[in-house]
């Protein structure tokens, strides 16, 4: 186990399913990427980088709900400005967007 922490740590993080409003390419990223524009509901409209062009076309991913963690510091990469961290699987050079079984309520806490 790499660096554990404690359930109030844990507790602190806010996970929150948003749906993919929008997708554009982001040349530039040291590292192919889109840059995603993600409806959390009542929280608002937030924007994330994610290096997901592998395995997802633009098209794929309008209207796609995904789990993302909403309350880390805002995060420059280089001229955008990231406002969430969309969780994904990491499978090697795969990176599979984690998202919820059935359609739910944009801004709906992950538990």
């Amino acid at each position: 186990m790499n660096n554990p922490i404690t359930f109030e740590d844990f507790i602190k993080v806010d996970f929150r399913v948003g749906t993919i409003i929008d997708v554009n390419d982001f040349p530039e990223a040291r590292h192919p990427a889109y840059q995603l524009t993600i409806d959390f509901g009542d929280l608002g409209i937030k924007k994330s980088s994610a290096q997901i062009t592998t395995r997802y076309k633009k098209e794929d991913l309008l209207q796609k709900q995904i789990v993302a963690i909403v309350n880390f510091p805002k995060k420059q990469i280089a001229k955008f400005m990231s406002e969430c961290l969309v969780l994904a699987a990491v499978n090697g050079n795969d990176v599979i967007l984690l998202n919820p079984e059935n359609k739910v309520k944009n801004g709906s806490v992950v538990a």
